[in-house]
């Protein structure tokens, strides 16, 4: 329910558009002056004002400079009955979404109320797009256990089921997590992430479901929690097995009946929520340890997801270490890099403990201190190079014979050109703006080494 605070100084005022408001399905809240106004718009974090510009002490037009210094993204509504351009005009240079002048219409105020939401939604949704520009949602792989696992989540995503996700630390679980709210209904709508492990549990409540203003030491203002802020979106409960037994069961009452209180307050709070959760830990051997509740196990259980780890889907090693390079190439602004055959054959011969996200680090390291075009074996780890079943023979480039760094440079840029024209599905276009070559330059290369006579 969104709520709505009323700034007048005026009784009258207040109760007439209490009435209406509530009428229409909106919370309100009340305060008789700018003060009350300030510090209502800090501890109660309400989705729109209604201030009014003549009161006693601080006017309406303070009181606006003030609130959108705490709070540059709250939306209000300026009121007045004594109102003029010059008042209107400084009233939306400061912020205000609306003007209004008294004695209030009541369609006007109601549409202008709707189009404030609308607009705050739209800054909401905007906030969080902003958030997550640096993430992605797709799943790099072409790999069966990857291709099978892609196939599972289009069928699943549009539905409301609630979704558990399995498997290692590191082998992309949050990725998966993306992907469904980004295929689902819910993609207009927040996708709010909670870290189980991270969070201490003494907090763990207040960050779940918000608290009121002076429910323990230091909560000097009132706080929307997770399930509040992912209303009508997602919710991603991220390693829930290190989650405590007393708030598995705030969780799982929260599943069942759709609402909750707020740590230290009493009003109930209705939220539609699609959770998501995931884990690393055998939720069935902590079940029988009495770690983990069965019937919450079972609740989020609907549908099930098993992520594998990078050591059982190793045909995609090659296509992740490309848009790893790729990206972080672009992101320390350096000339894009690529892995010597040799070396991709390491990547692909290790076992990879750590999953994709060990893989990434890699890369990134691999990207700073690498200062030549080409990633060779010997820049590899030692962790790598030890455990990686490569033979003299493959160290000479698959047993060829090279007299010259010149023939090692050619039999290279054949390999690498090939490769990534097969990625582009041989579109000149494309590969030469991805490898950083004029188009004419790449023709010529493609003709020097008869890749034509290559393709297939």
């Amino acid at each position: 329910m969104e709520t709505i605070l009323i700034v007048d100084d005026e009784e009258s005022i207040r109760l007439s558009l209490e009435g209406i408001l509530q009428d229409e399905g909106y919370r309100t809240l009340f305060a008789g002056n700018g003060e009350d106004a300030i510090r209502m718009a800090q501890e109660e974090d309400p989705d729109l004002i209604l201030l009014d510009i003549w009161m006693p002490g601080i006017d309406g037009i303070e009181a606006l400079s003030r609130i959108k210094e705490l709070r540059p993204h709250q939306s209000i509504i300026m009121m007045s009955g004594h109102g003029n351009i010059e008042t209107a005009v400084k009233a939306t240079h400061l912020g205000a979404y609306d003007f209004i002048e008294k004695p209030l219409s009541l369609e006007k105020i109601l549409l202008s109320i709707q189009n404030a939401m609308k607009v705050g939604q739209l800054l909401a949704e905007n906030q969080a797009l902003k958030a997550k520009i640096n993430k992605t949602h797709d799943m790099i792989g072409a790999s069966i256990p990857i291709l099978r696992l892609k196939k599972q989540i289009d069928i699943a995503a549009p539905s409301n089921g609630w979704v558990l996700i399995t498997g290692e630390n590191g082998t992309g679980k949050e990725l998966v997590a993306r992907a469904i709210h980004h295929q689902s209904t819910r993609v207009g709508q927040s996708f709010v992430e909670v870290n189980c492990a991270a969070i201490p549990e003494e907090l763990i409540e207040s960050e779940l479901f918000g608290h009121e203003k002076g429910a323990f030491t230091g909560a000097t203002v009132a706080r929307k929690g997770k399930f509040d802020q992912a209303h009508n979106g997602t919710l991603f409960l991220d390693e829930i097995g290190d989650m405590s037994l007393k708030t598995q069961a705030k969780i799982l009452r929260i599943l069942q009946e759709r609402k909750f209180e707020r740590v230290g307050g009493n009003r109930t709070i209705e939220v539609d929520v699609r959770v998501i959760a995931a884990t690393n830990k055998n939720l069935e051997s902590e079940i029988r340890d009495g770690h983990f509740r069965e019937d919450l196990y079972f609740r989020l259980n609907v549908l099930p997801f098993h992520v594998p780890p990078l050591r059982e889907r190793k045909d995609d090693i090659s296509l992740l270490s490309n848009h790893f390079l790729n990206y972080f190439c672009s992101q320390e602004s350096r000339e894009i890099k690529c892995l010597s055959p040799v070396a991709l054959q390491a990547l692909v011969s290790y076992n990879w403990p750590g999953n994709i996200r060990e893989l990434k680090n890699l890369i990134e390291r691999m990207v700073i201190m690498t200062p030549e075009p080409v990633i060779e074996y010997e820049h590899l780890p030692e962790s790598i190079k030890n455990t990686s079943d490569i033979s003299d023979a493959e160290m000479t480039l698959g047993n060829i014979s090279i007299s010259s760094y010149r023939e090692a440079k050619e039999i290279f840029e054949k390999q690498f050109l090939k490769q990534k024209l097969e990625e582009n599905n041989w579109n000149i276009s494309r590969t030469a703006e991805e490898i950083g070559l004029e188009r004419s330059n790449l023709h010529r290369k493609i003709k020097a080494y008869l890749l034509d006579a290559d393709r297939g």
